[in-house]
C-alpha cells in the first residue's frame, strides 16, 4: 500500500501557513486554465476520414474511502470506448493519506493519487490514454472557483469535466432553488438549468440525466473544454444518472477496496 503524504499539520499556525501555500498553489494554477474548446479531436456525428482524430477514449477518475478507516482509500482510473461504453482500461491504486481534507482544497489529497495514475499510462504509451477526462468532483463550480477536476486538467493538460452529485452553495446558489427551478421547467426538450449566481457569473449546469427525475447531477468546466460541449459529452455517456466513466470509477473502486480490505483482515 502506498502512502500520500504532505507537509504535516501540527498546530493552528502551521495549518493556516499550510492553507495559505495551498492557495497560492491554486491561484498559480488557475492562471493557465483554458475555459474553451481547446483539443485536437472532434464529436463524431457522422463517418470521418482514418486521418480525422475524434473522441474515443474518455477516462473516469474516483477516490473511495473506506467507512472503517478515513485515511484509506482507492483511486482508481478507468477509460471508456466512447461509442460502446464499455471499459478498455482499468487501473487502481490503495494508499493511506496523511492529507487532511479541507474544504476547498480537496485536490491537495486527492489529486496526487490520480495523476500517478495517468502519469503510469502515459510513460507506457498506451493506447487508450484517455482524451478527455471525467472527475468525480467539481471544476469551477467550487468556493475558490478551481475545484479537483480544474486541478487535475492543468496539470495533466488534458481537457476535463467536473461532475458533481453534491452542490457547492457558492454565489448565491442552493440546491432549493435549483430543485424549484428543475420543477417549474416545462420544456423538456432541455434537461439542464443554467446555474448563474448572483454576481452573474456561470458556474455550470444542473443537469436530469434521467428523464424528470429532480436529482440532478452538476457539470462544470476542468480544463480545455466548453459548457456546452462538456454537456454534449454528459448526455453521450449517460445510462444512468451518473455519466459511465465516473460510474464504473465509482463501482470498480468501491470493489477494490472491499477486496483489499477482506484480504487484509483474513
Amino acid at each position: 500500500m502506498k502512502k500520500i503524504s504532505h507537509a504535516p499539520v501540527e498546530s493552528s499556525s502551521s495549518s493556516s501557513t499550510q492553507h495559505k501555500i495551498w492557495g497560492e498553489e491554486q491561484d498559480e494554477l488557475k492562471q493557465k486554465l483554458i475555459a474553451e474548446d481547446d483539443f485536437p479531436w472532434r464529436l463524431a456525428t457522422t463517418a470521418t476520414s482514418d486521418q480525422e482524430e475524434v473522441l474515443k477514449y474518455v477516462g473516469g477518475v474516483d477516490l473511495s474511502y473506506s467507512k472503517e478507516d478515513p485515511s484509506m482509500a482507492c483511486g482508481i482510473l478507468v477509460v471508456l470506448d466512447l461509442h460502446t461504453l464499455q471499459v478498455v482500461y482499468e487501473d487502481f491504486s490503495i494508499v493511506t493519506l496523511s492529507v487532511p481534507y479541507v474544504p476547498g482544497f480537496l485536490a491537495f489529497r486527492e489529486a496526487p493519487v490520480l495523476l500517478e495514475l495517468l502519469e503510469k499510462m502515459r510513460t507506457t504509451a498506451n493506447p487508450f490514454y484517455p482524451q478527455l477526462l471525467m472527475v468525480d468532483g467539481n471544476g469551477i463550480l467550487h468556493p475558490r472557483g478551481f475545484g479537483l477536476a480544474c486541478h487535475l486538467g492543468t496539470l495533466a493538460n488534458l481537457p476535463t469535466i467536473g461532475i458533481g452529485k453534491n452542490l457547492h452553495h457558492v454565489d448565491g446558489l442552493t440546491l432549493s432553488s435549483v430543485r424549484q427551478l428543475l420543477k417549474a421547467k416545462e420544456d423538456y426538450s432541455e434537461n439542464f438549468i443554467t446555474l448563474t449566481g448572483s454576481s452573474g457569473r456561470i458556474w455550470g449546469v444542473a443537469v436530469r440525466t434521467t428523464g424528470g427525475s429532480l436529482k440532478p447531477i452538476f457539470i462544470s468546466i476542468g480544463h480545455r473544454i466548453s459548457l456546452d460541449t462538456a454537456i454534449r459529452i454528459v448526455n453521450m455517456t449517460c445510462k444512468y444518472r451518473v455519466p459511465e466513466p465516473i460510474r464504473q470509477a465509482d463501482i470498480r473502486s468501491r470493489e477494490y477496496l472491499r477486496k483489499h480490505q477482506t484480504r487484509m483482515s483474513k
